[in-house]
């Protein structure tokens, strides 16, 4: 089972792609209970351009730890955006415990690898950035780890999106979008 958010689509735990073409915030996953009650929240800001919109940065709230990660315009080309703890390219070892790696794998991209290992064999978080664009993908994601999540993805065990309820199925992906939409009550993890 797995979970992506591309620069350009929201994908389900059950697979199925969907479009949101709002300018905003918007909870792609959170649960508090993550890792014995460390809690997990994942975030996505996406920026309009013309007719269509764009994942720009996501952040991933793990514990105490906040990794925010930005695309880049081209006057910036190859520089690392990313905040750990608010701190602009601040020292990025581990998110919440869990280790992170970064690479580069090819011109223009970046990949930052979340290991969930310790926990969660197997599983992992992981962010890829090309030019502009992020996108967030749950590679090998299990009951275990995400059962509990609640966002934009939907839920883990049945595939439906839910309003924040919990109970409500929604149907139409626009109003899913603004359902999810990051609130002043949710955890602040953007910069």
């Amino acid at each position: 089972t797995r979970s992506f958010a591309l620069p350009y689509t929201v994908t389900t735990w059950t697979n199925e792609h969907f479009e949101f073409h709002g300018q905003c915030d918007l909870v792609m996953m959170s649960d508090p209970s993550f890792a014995d009650d460390i809690g997990l929240d994942i975030h996505l800001r996406t920026k309009l351009v013309r007719f269509w919109r764009y994942i720009k940065t996501a952040a991933i709230r793990i514990g105490n730890d906040i990794l925010e990660i930005e695309g880049w315009s081209d006057e910036l080309l190859n520089t690392a955006r990313y905040w750990i703890n608010y701190e602009y390219q601040g020292e990025l070892n581990e998110l919440g415990g869990f280790p992170v790696s970064t690479s580069s794998p090819g011109a223009k991209k970046r990949e930052y690898k979340i290991d969930l290992g310790s926990k969660y064999p197997g599983q992992v978080i992981l962010v890829k950035v090309f030019k502009e664009f992020v996108g967030v993908r749950v590679v090998n994601g299990s009951e275990e780890a995400f059962g509990k999540t609640v966002g934009i993805v939907g839920d883990f065990k049945t595939g439906n999106t839910l309003a924040r309820d919990g109970v409500t199925v929604i149907d139409d992906f626009s109003e899913l979008g603004n359902e999810w939409q990051v609130l002043p009550s949710d955890n602040k993890l953007f910069h």
